[in-house]
């Protein structure tokens, strides 16, 4: 390593922006480099960053709004607010370069690096570039990305493509055989929704996996079911003689996605690096209300890579699934095929490649 840099990142706002920051923070920390993470200010941020060891800067944030309205008008202002505030915090401690994760956080942070020429690098998770990725990149020095066709999306001269930075914990565990099914054996399918895209899943899925038992599929089942009732999941489950585990919440995922042949679930950036890295088929469901529909499109490039099978949640049935799932366990070698080509788009090392641009940018 050359010299020691200053780093500040931005990965305020959600769990796809904070994981994967807080994943090259600890990266650069391991190299030696000064670096503070800089939050918005919501709920999520404590928990997730509980065990970072270094400096934490908190600039409270709201997202875009676009149109005219008065609540457009008070987001200008608080995004203004936001703006002044970073630029007076990052002239106290000037950072040599900035790493900005995406989503409405990183406003006030990149405006204040560009006031003070401060170098700024930006990260887009998804496929379709962001609203705040596609507003701040035109003066960025480096836009990385996850997916080598974001850059048909965005116009940048520099887009480097690093992938979707993962925990250490499932980067370690990832690395693991995982279990090779054969016919006859028991289908384990992982379900999980996320916070805000359960509810149909919850409502489905459990009634057709019932439904494929029925049909002489043996069936063993960890669903994540979010903030919903859980005890009517179960009773599904256990009045259909399936086993069952349901989660409300799952920390350490590293744990689950070994034990499993097959992911029914959205389709998130985080979600499409880790079922990567883990080398997990999957059949994905993209949230409907996603901003800009960008699951979709994370959907349909591992459907591209044969990875992975996409439905659209409208066209989701019970009946439609049991015959999947009937379809799936008969045809093993099917799931072999898919677990290899979704193994061969993974990116085990990305926040390495993306400490290793930062330590360009920055002059390291």
């Amino acid at each position: 390593m050359g010299r020691k840099l200053k780093i500040a990142i931005s990965c305020g706002g959600t769990g796809g922006h904070i994981f994967p920051g807080l994943a090259t923070a600890f990266e650069l920390r391991e190299r030696g480099h000064d670096v503070t993470l800089w939050m918005a200010g919501k709920d999520i941020e404590s928990d997730a960053v509980k065990d970072w060891p270094g400096p934490i800067v908190t600039i409270p944030s709201e997202g875009f709004q676009f149109g005219i309205s008065i609540r457009s008008v008070l987001t200008f202002i608080r995004l203004f607010k936001a703006y002044r505030l970073a630029l007076e915090t990052m002239r106290v401690a000037k950072p040599d370069v900035v790493l900005a994760m995406g989503s409405y956080a990183s406003f006030g942070p990149v405006r204040a690096a560009r006031k003070l020429k401060i170098p700024y690098v930006l990260h887009e998770a998804n496929l379709l570039p962001g609203r705040a990725v596609a507003f701040l990149a035109r003066h960025a020095d480096t836009v990385a990305v996850s997916f080598e066709k974001t850059r048909f999306y965005l116009k940048h001269g520099k887009i480097e493509t690093t992938g979707m930075p993962l925990r250490k914990e499932l980067r370690r565990a990832s690395t693991v055989s995982s279990r090779v099914r054969e016919e006859g054996d028991l289908l384990r399918i992982l379900v999980m929704g996320g916070s805000r895209g359960a509810r149909t899943l919850n409502e489905v899925i459990p009634k057709a996996i019932a439904a494929a038992s029925e049909k002489d599929v043996a069936i063993e089942v960890e669903h994540i079911a979010g903030l919903q009732d859980s005890d009517t999941i179960q009773a599904i489950y256990s009045d259909a003689g399936v086993t069952a585990t349901v989660h409300h919440f799952v920390q350490h995922m590293e744990n689950i996605y070994p034990k499993v042949d097959l992911a029914i679930c959205r389709a998130g950036a985080a979600t499409c690096a880790e079922l990567s890295s883990f080398a997990l088929p999957a059949l994905l469901i993209p949230l409907p209300t996603a901003v800009r529909d960008h699951q979709t499109g994370n959907a349909r490039v591992l459907q591209d890579f044969c990875a992975a099978d996409v439905i659209a949640e409208e066209d989701l049935t019970a009946s439609w699934l049991r015959d999947y799932l009937v379809n799936v366990s008969q045809n093993p070698e099917r799931l072999e095929r898919m677990a290899a080509a979704m193994k061969n788009r993974a990116q085990p090392n990305a926040a390495g490649l993306l400490a290793d641009l930062l330590e360009n940018v920055g002059g390291a």
